[in-house]
């Protein structure tokens, strides 16, 4: 080698800047995955070993608060209307599951009632979702 002569490049790949983008995207979607379940915050009732909850797929989640409130997945219904909009909610789907997470504070009664709504509306086999009893989280 002379003086002034180029040097020769070196292909080399930097993968330092890779991590970096990817150890920060997997701290968002860690950070972000809790909140991104849908209905209100309910805080379900505890039992010693419910079973799977199964496949989400072509699943209807009716949410019941604390306040006795109605939720089809992720949108609030009044209960006048709660009928119309789980057979809206219904769509396409040709034979839809129909799930509740009713908070640990209501009264049987009140998921009783919402039960045989669904029940009325024509649905068949509604599920319950529960938490294992020392499971954290909601």
């Amino acid at each position: 080698m002379r003086l002034g002569e180029p040097t020769p490049m070196k292909a080399a790949i930097n993968i330092t800047p890779l991590v970096d983008v990817v150890l920060v995207l997997l701290i968002i979607f860690m950070v972000m995955a809790p909140q991104m379940r849908k209905g209100p915050d309910v805080n379900l009732p505890n039992t010693a070993k419910p079973n799977s909850q199964g496949d989400e797929r072509g699943r209807i989640l009716v949410s019941i608060d604390e306040a006795g409130g109605l939720w089809i997945n992720d949108q609030p219904v009044a209960a006048e209307h709660f009928d119309e909009a789980i057979r809206a909610a219904m769509g396409a789907e040709t034979n839809p599951k129909i799930v509740i997470r009713g908070d640990a504070k209501l009264n049987f009664r009140e998921v009783r009632e919402v039960m045989v709504t669904i029940e009325q509306t024509g649905f068949r086999g509604v599920g319950l979702i529960a938490k294992r009893a020392g499971a954290e989280g909601k």
